[in-house]
């Protein structure tokens, strides 16, 4: 039994080193997506963290076939691209009577468009799989370092800024009649955004990462209420279903960023039934008041 457990579950780490740089970029990966995808889901923006994961497709193809995979030139082409579309997409808002979340979708469309226009006039098919959805197995130790410094910057500067963030997120307008620098830290929360989005996109590809900001958060909601509370079970979420992820592409020779994203899609499906809150056995079977 133990023998199986371990051939299941720890042989393939303790074996394959790539194996084992892979689940340490879906923790990091969870450490800093847990907490952003929380306060997306927040401020009501979780569309738009999938429109700026496309958004930076187009810096990223830019610095590929400017230096091959190289993972600062695509890392800083997906950061400047990712960052120039929110900005342009809440210019657009605040000059006109366009709301931000249509702004994004905007832009993210004609992103993605350039993006896949540029891979693929200039690039093979094999190139544009790459860019679109990662090689989270080939991570190398540059790319660790990128994904937990990154995930360092954004733990950091949460903690620094986490209490005029959250009364940002809940009343900006109450927050902007005390005076408070309101677009700073609407600034700053998009940076970190696009920060880990571009994290993501190193392991996952442009089409994944999202997936592991976003679902972990929302499958925390029916666990906890509470925000700190969320973000540390939606970057556990995130951590299991690296793993998990990881395990299944091993085993069943899957494609592994599909594999982790599809176990958090699971974990999702679980937890809106069995959550134990709003789960959907808990509204159909509530639990019986004492009588006195």
């Amino acid at each position: 039994m133990l023998d199986s457990l371990w051939a299941i579950f720890i042989a393939p780490f303790a074996e394959f080193s790539f194996m084992r740089r892979a689940l340490v970029a879906c923790i990091a990966l969870s450490l800093g997506c847990g907490p952003m995808g929380t306060l997306l889901i927040l401020r009501r923006m979780a569309l738009v963290g999938d429109a700026m994961s496309h958004a930076v497709l187009p810096g990223a193809a830019i610095g590929f076939l400017i230096s091959g995979l190289s993972l600062w030139a695509m890392g800083l082409g997906g950061f400047i691209a990712g960052l120039a579309v929110a900005l342009l997409a809440g210019l657009v808002a605040r000059v006109t009577s366009l709301r931000e979340d249509a702004s994004f979708a905007a832009f993210y469309l004609i992103s993605l468009a350039a993006g896949v226009m540029i891979v693929s006039t200039r690039g093979s098919n094999v190139d544009l799989i790459h860019v679109l959805f990662g090689t989270i197995l080939a991570v190398d130790s540059p790319s660790l370092l990128l994904v937990a410094g990154i995930t360092s910057v954004t733990l950091v500067t949460l903690a620094v800024i986490y209490r005029p963030l959250v009364i940002e997120c809940l009343d900006p307008g109450f927050f902007r009649a005390l005076g408070a620098p309101g677009a700073f830290y609407h600034l700053s929360f998009l940076v970190l955004v696009v920060l880990n989005l571009v994290a993501g996109f190193q392991a996952l590809g442009t089409l994944m990462a999202v997936g592991m900001m976003m679902l972990p958060a929302a499958t925390a909601r029916f666990w906890a209420e509470q925000l700190w509370s969320l973000s540390a079970i939606a970057a556990g979420i995130g951590m299991l279903a690296g793993f998990g992820g990881l395990i299944l592409s091993y085993h069943l020779d899957l494609p592994s960023g599909p594999a982790i994203i599809l176990s958090a899609g699971g974990l999702y499906l679980l937890s809106l039934i069995l959550g134990t809150r709003q789960g959907l056995l808990r509204r159909w079977l509530p639990e019986r008041h004492l009588a006195g």
